[in-house]
This record gives structure tokens, C-alpha cells and sequence, in this order.
């Protein structure tokens, strides 16, 4: 192929891409809502960003470790 070849073929490809997204766009204007949506601040949890007290945590396992007390297979 030719150097006039290959900028041939990359214009034709560029321009199929510009119509793929082009197609797209249409697709996605189609398919989205005409306004966004406010998140559902009702089901929104506040978390504290004060430690946690230790007491909560005795008595429980590592997740993917085991119980403290017993050694892993």
C-alpha cells in the first residue's frame, strides 16, 4: 500500500468512528431521562468521623482470617 493508500483508509475509518458516535449520542439522547435526578437524600446515612469505640469489635472474627483463637488450614 501506498503512503496515499493508507491516509485513504484512515480518513474512511475516521470518518465511520464520527458516525458510530454520532449514532450514539442519538441512541444515549434517546434513552436518557429529559432532566437528571436529585439523589434520594431520605435514604442517605450520616457516618461520623469519630473513632468507633473498641468495644464493638471483641469478640469477632477477621473477615478472611478466621477467629482469633484458631489457626488458619
Amino acid at each position: 500500500m501506498s503512503l496515499q493508500d493508507d491516509l485513504t483508509a484512515v480518513r474512511r475509518n475516521l470518518n465511520d468512528l464520527i458516525r458510530s458516535v454520532e449514532r450514539l449520542e442519538q441512541d444515549v439522547a434517546r434513552q436518557a431521562p429529559a432532566a437528571p435526578r436529585a439523589p434520594d437524600t431520605s435514604r442517605m446515612v450520616s457516618i461520623p468521623d469519630t473513632p468507633y469505640d473498641n468495644a464493638l469489635w471483641t469478640d469477632t472474627d477477621d473477615e478472611g482470617l478466621g477467629a482469633r483463637d484458631r489457626r488458619a488450614p
